[in-house]
């Protein structure tokens, strides 16, 4: 198979282009060449914001396309553009931020989506910027040869959003942990390899149209991956499992300050955890153990001596503020 990754050097673009090289695939990569693209790779330098961004791109022929763009819809637009003569499918990795806000528990491909998105947008907000990527990807290859991936939070190895690196690195610490309940809470995520094996399989038996891609509801609760991080780092870290209603009356904002968590019975919760997954469970997803995710995500954090590479925004709870709400003080 001949793939070309729109991207290919952070995080999830990465895992595509190192799993699709351990096929034996042939990989092309197009980005801006501020991080070396992984060995083996044909490097094509370019900007899709600058107006010449794609020149790179003018020849060339490939089975599949995968862009995980997340800013304006018009930069897909004008990838999709390009190549819809000469790619078979184009994979585009989109997010279940584009249901209609909020969805109910147990929402399925066919929920509403947000309105006013539009393919040929600047950057606008993040639900209509990937809601009008994914009209884009259709209006260029059809909706016969288009894959629309509508992902949930993903984890696993090179993850530069912080959430599971940020718990790994709190539990290593050790020490009393702040552990948001309830235990049994039920998550939904994805690990960046199990979405790139599926997309393989996707270009293979030529799907289309979009999958809610993430594992099934209750794959891992809070429980399961906190007892992971301890696990796999070692550490004496004691969890101090702590009822929502504390925590949301401390002034502890989910999601953010505590990465991965959400109050049970939010509007939140359900859209971030409680999606149907079943189509894309039917068409080949397999979802590794938490354990598995968090222990490779801890050994490449090792590899970088702990440090997360930098991103925008901030997550985790800042170390006084944890303190305060377990009763003891900074440090113990």
């Amino acid at each position: 198979m001949r793939l070309l990754v729109l991207g290919g050097t952070d995080f999830l673009g990465r895992v595509v282009v190192e799993r699709a090289l351990e096929r034996g695939w042939e990989v092309t990569v197009l980005n801006r060449g501020r991080r070396p693209a992984p060995a083996g790779v044909r490097s094509v330098r370019g900007d899709r914001t600058e107006p010449d961004g794609l020149a790179g791109l003018a020849d060339g022929d490939w089975d599949g396309v995968v862009d995980t763009w997340m800013g304006a819809p018009r930069a897909v637009r004008d990838a999709a553009r390009l190549l819809r003569d000469r790619a078979a499918r184009y994979v585009y990795v989109s997010s279940c931020s584009v249901y209609t806000w909020a969805p109910p528990a147990g929402y399925a491909e066919d929920a509403p989506v947000v309105e006013g998105a539009d393919p040929d947008a600047g950057l606008t907000d993040y639900a209509r910027d990937k809601r009008g990527g994914e009209l884009a990807a259709i209006d260029a290859f059809g909706a016969d040869r288009s894959v629309l991936v509508r992902a949930g939070m993903i984890l696993g190895p090179y993850e530069n959003v912080g959430r599971l690196p940020w718990w790994l690195n709190r539990v290593a610490r050790g020490g009393p942990v702040l552990a948001p309940g309830p235990r049994e809470l039920p998550l939904q995520y994805i690990d960046a390899r199990d979405l790139a094996e599926w997309v393989f399989g996707a270009l293979e038996r030529e799907l289309s149209g979009p999958y809610n891609l993430m594992s099934p509801r209750g794959h891992a609760t809070m429980g399961t991956l906190l007892d992971a991080c301890v696990a796999v780092t070692g550490s004496d870290a004691a969890l101090r499992w702590t009822p929502p209603e504390v925590l949301l009356g401390a002034g502890i904002a989910p999601w953010t300050e505590l990465p991965v968590w959400v109050p049970p019975g939010s509007d939140l919760h359900d859209a971030l955890h409680a999606a149907d997954v079943s189509r894309a469970l039917s068409t080949g997803l397999v979802c590794r153990p938490v354990t598995e995710t968090a222990a490779d995500t801890w050994a490449w954090l090792r590899s970088l001596g702990g440090a997360v590479p930098p991103t925008p925004g901030k997550v985790g709870l800042d170390a006084e503020k944890e303190a305060k709400v377990l009763g003891t003080q900074t440090g113990i």
